[in-house]
Formats: C-alpha cells, sequence, structure tokens
C-alpha cells in the first residue's frame, strides 16, 4: 500500500544530508564478518550506502583493485571507460575508482567535458572501441559508478566487460570474492596514487557526441522531426540532462528539457510509494510532476539518474505501465518497422515480464526467448543480431540498430524513450493508444508485484527449488500446465520458481536485500482473478518450501 504522501513534493525532512553522506564514505569502516557490509553484486554491480558502512572508500578501493586483478587474468589490456551518474557517492567513488586503476597502469578514459556518464553510452563506447571483437588483444571495458534508480543515501559500482554490458556472475562472484578478501586483509594488495597524478594520467573521450551523433542509425530522427512531434524529456536529475539538450540541438528536435536540474538531494522529485525519494520512472509517484505536464507534449520521457531505464507519459493515458510500452516497443519494431534485422532476430524477455509480449510475438511471426531476471542474458544474442530486442519488465531494454547489429548491449532509457516519438510518427497514435489496440485483439491482463515474508533459509530453498517441490495441480481455478524453475529460453536456473496456467502465471523470487520473496503475478481474467492468484501463489511456495 502507497504511503499517504507517495506523489508529493519532497520536503527539506526528506532531504540527505549531503556532507555528512560524503564523510561517511571516507570515515566509516566496514566490519568484513558483516554480510550487510561486504561487497554483493547484484543484477547490476554492488549497492548500498555509505551511512551504514555498505558503499565506502574501503569497498570502493578493493573493488576496483579486484576488478584489475580480474581483468588482468583476462587478458583485457585495452582502455577502460570510466562514467558516473549525479548521485552525492557517484563522484568520490569514481575519483578512489580512478586512483586504484591508474595506480595499476590502466589506461582510463573519462567524459571530455568532466560530466555525467550514461550506463548505455558506457556500453556503446566499450562496443565502438572492440568494433565487434569479444577476444584478443586490446579489449576494452568499463565500470559505471552508479545505483541505478535508488535513493539519494546510495552508491553504485558496475562492471561492464568488453561484450558492454553487465557482467555475468562468472565475473562478479570472482570479482566480490577478490574484493571482501582485500577488505578483510586490511587493503593489503591494493594499489593507489594521489589523485592529482591519477587524473593527469587519464585520457579523455567523448561519450556525449559519439553517443548523440549516432542516434539516427537506431531510431527514426528524420521522421520525428519532420512530424515535428513536440517532446518533453525529464532526466530525474541523472546523467542524461546534457544528453537530452544535444539530442534537442544536434537534430533540430521540438524538446524541452523539461527539469535540467542536478542536485544530489533530489529536493525537486515527488515522493516514490514508501514516501523515499527514489529516480525511478516506471512509478507514477516518482514521475508525477511529469505526468501533471502530460497535457504540453505530445510524448513525455523519463529516465533514471543512469538512463538504463524509461518512462513514457502520453497526454491520453498519462504514465505507461513498463510492460505495456514493452508489449508496444515489439509490436512497432518487429511488425515492419525493421525491414533490414535479420529474418531469424528474436525477441527477448523476462519471465517476469507480461504475457502480452508473448501473444504480440506470436502475431508477428517471431520466436519468444524467456530468461532469467537481468539484462546479462541478452547480451550475447545483441552483440550477433540474433536477439533483434531484449527487455525487462523493470522498464529496461536495447535493440538493434536499423542495420540489424548492436547498438548497445545494456539498457538504453534514451531509445526507448526516443521510439516512442517514433511510434507516434508512424503509426499516428501514442503508444498508449497502440496498446489499447493490442489489448482489444488478444485481451486485457492485470499485472502486479507483491511482497511476502521468508527468512534467510526459507530465501535459500526458493532459490534451490526443484519443479518436483511443488504438488499443486491447479492455480485459481485452472489446472497447472507448466512448473518452472529453469527459464525456457536458455535453461538458466531462475533462483526461484515460475507456475502457469492457460490464463495467468506467478513467479517467485527471494530477495536480495530483504526478509521476503517476490511474487509477480499476471492474469488475462482481470483483478479479482490475479489476487486469487496472488494468495494461491503463497500456499504453493509454502507447502514446496515445506
Amino acid at each position: 500500500m502507497a504511503d499517504p504522501r507517495a506523489g508529493t513534493p519532497a520536503t527539506s525532512d526528506d532531504l540527505v544530508d549531503v556532507p555528512h553522506l560524503v564523510t561517511s564514505y571516507y570515515a566509516l569502516e566496514p566490519d568484513p564478518e558483516d554480510p550487510a557490509q561486504q561487497v554483493v553484486f547484484g543484477t547490476s554491480g554492488h549497492r548500498g550506502s555509505s551511512l551504514n558502512a555498505a558503499f565506502n572508500e574501503t569497498h570502493i578501493l578493493a573493488t576496483t583493485q579486484a576488478i584489475c586483478d580480474y581483468r588482468r587474468e583476462q587478458g583485457y589490456d585495452g582502455p577502460l571507460f570510466l562514467g558516473r551518474d549525479t548521485h552525492g557517492l557517484s563522484e568520490p567513488a569514481w575519483t578512489t575508482a580512478l586512483e586504484v586503476l591508474i595506480a595499476n597502469d590502466v589506461a582510463v578514459l573519462v567524459d571530455d567535458r568532466n560530466g555525467y556518464t550514461p550506463t548505455p553510452a558506457v556500453s556503446h563506447a566499450i562496443l565502438r572501441a572492440n568494433r565487434g571483437r569479444t577476444t584478443g588483444p586490446g579489449l576494452a571495458d568499463g565500470i559505471v559508478v552508479t545505483p541505478s534508480h535508488n535513493p539519494p543515501t546510495d552508491g553504485g559500482f558496475k562492471y561492464n566487460p568488453p561484450h558492454g554490458g553487465p557482467a555475468d556472475s562468472d565475473a562478479t562472484q570472482v570479482i566480490a570474492a577478490r574484493a571482501n578478501d582485500l577488505i578483510a586483509a586490511g587493503l593489503d594488495g591494493v594499489k593507489r596514487v594521489p589523485f592529482a597524478r591519477a587524473r593527469s594520467r587519464v585520457a579523455s573521450y567523448d561519450f556525449l557526441g559519439t553517443y548523440v551523433d549516432d542516434l539516427p542509425h537506431v531510431v527514426d530522427l528524420d521522421a520525428i522531426r519532420s512530424a515535428g512531434v513536440r517532446i518533453g524529456a525529464d532526466p530525474l536529475g541523472g546523467a542524461s540532462v546534457a544528453y537530452w539538450h544535444e539530442i534537442a540541438e544536434r537534430h533540430r528536435l521540438d524538446l524541452t528539457v523539461v527539469n535540467p536540474s542536478v542536485d544530489p538531494t533530489w529536493r525537486f522529485m515527488t515522493l516514490d510509494w514508501d514516501a523515499k525519494i527514489r529516480m525511478d520512472c516506471s512509478s507514477p509517484y516518482a514521475m508525477a510532476s511529469l505526468i501533471d505536464k502530460r497535457a504540453d507534449y505530445a510524448i513525455a520521457t523519463g529516465n533514471d539518474a543512469d538512463s538504463d531505464r524509461h518512462g513514457i507519459v502520453t497526454p491520453d493515458a498519462g504514465l505507461m505501465n513498463p510492460n505495456h510500452f514493452l508489449a508496444v516497443a515489439i509490436d512497432h519494431l518487429f511488425g515492419g518497422a525493421r525491414p533490414d534485422w535479420p529474418a531469424t532476430a528474436r525477441i527477448g524477455k523476462t519471465l517476469v515480464s507480461s504475457s502480452m509480449i508473448d501473444r504480440v510475438a506470436q502475431a508477428v511471426g517471431k520466436p519468444l526467448v524467456e530468461v532469467p531476471v537481468g539484462f546479462k542474458w541478452f547480451v550475447p544474442g545483441l552483440i550477433d543480431g540474433s536477439f533483434g530486442f531484449g527487455g525487462e519488465e523493470s522498464a529496461g531494454a536495447s535493440f538493434l540498430r536499423f542495420d540489424g547489429t548492436v547498438w548497445t548491449t545494456d539498457k538504453d532509457g534514451i531509445i526507448l524513450a526516443l521510439l516512442a516519438s517514433e511510434i507516434l510518427t508512424r503509426t499516428g497514435k501514442t503508444p498508449s493508444q497502440r496498446y489499447a489496440e493490442l489489448v482489444a485483439q488478444f485481451g486485457d491482463p492485470s499485472y502486479a508485484r507483491i511482497d511476502a515474508p521468508a527468512s534467510r533459509e526459507e530465501k535459500a530453498k526458493l532459490a534451490a527449488l526443484s519443479p518436483d517441490d511443488v504438488t499443486a495441480t491447479d492455480l485459481a481455478g485452472e489446472p497447472i500446465t507448466a512448473k518452472l524453475t529453469e527459464a525456457p529460453g536458455n535453461g538458466a536456473a531462475i533462483g526461484g520458481l515460475k507456475v502457469t496456467t492457460e490464463s495467468a502465471w506467478f513467479a517467485a523470487r527471494p530477495s536480495g536485500t530483504e526478509d521476503v520473496y517476490k511474487i509477480y503475478a499476471e492474469s488475462f481474467q482481470g483483478p479479482d482473478h490475479l489476487a486469487q492468484v496472488q494468495e494461491e501463489a503463497k500456499a504453493v511456495v509454502s507447502a514446496a518450501l515445506g
């Protein structure tokens, strides 16, 4: 249930004390024996707050050294692209990382304007530098200092290897283990030089210009400009703020940067569902101020702090559910808008994304590949063109260039935001109007995510379930058609359970940070049936856990 203050402007009492936050980054020392204060890579890097000793200078010194050790072992000897977003802890961590990278003789490339760098711009830079190679000498990789949409108290640190996308568990487990060993050893083995010396030895790279100038190869900006689509782009105080200005200028679009402000307190935000400041462009509460302006623009869009997620606002519907826009985007891209894509290009989705995508995929006659949660699963297919599109329910996606070659292998909220205007230009309908047409054709799914309590032991057991552990044969009045603990698209473990029927499904996955498990569920029989699926899902999981 949403807090009564959700969607209202932040007040002074909601703001983080930035000096205290930064001081804590340098002053607090993590306890290497406390799991909450260790380096842990989730689906997209290590995240935490300096205020509770979960993201501090010690963590970044050790993690950066671990990355240097890892890339040396892998033979990655090309440049490393280093970017950061606008969180208050990002510049301190960026500075620390630079000191370690230069001490390890890594050739580092930073933004030539000393500006902020979206995650997709780093992925784009890595792929451009490697020019289709994933092996051999001179391979580039990257680090993005960002906790994505997390609150202003948090910092984040993620590694992108030469394929340009999020590092997979084979890499992150090695990096995290090495980092925690270094912390336990009092940082013995960490190399470091003073920042002034490190800064003098880095080279610069035009992240912004290279990315923005390349955009016409992935989105039809000519059509958008010719149609005069009035666009409002809200960076939500994040790394894309200068990018949207340049996109408007260089491509002569009728595009207004709705809020060009950058402030590490994010005092201009409206509060999210739990009354916290969170730059979640898929949340109607966090996006309330842009939704209020929806009548001013034909298409309005938002991005999170590192611009790897997108939010689409239309005059007729307000903020679109992320699943709805993914379905519309797939229908558009595979329905004739990209004739030069390989005929064999497939559609990728995470297994907790809407089944509306399944029905759209069948209608456009393209294979659907369902993978576990995490964008890393789409990386190989985007590189070789076997995936035309990869998307996940949390408003993250990327797709191929017009010629069927790779654009980015990390989520790109900027091109998805621009695609909304292309859809309007090509179809004469807003993406929400197009979704209404899909509903008329395929049905109207109800989708939601809830949490259920679980101990650490129960979460571990949930992550290790087998289909045989599920004894139920029916769900919400329908026979169960599948019990999955591995993703059907690639056979990878999903770290939980998915149960399907003809018109509904649920998936249960343990939380990595709280004593709960997440239940994703959807029904094509309406919200009442969805509620029944959710309740019975808890019973199915409880029985499976014994």
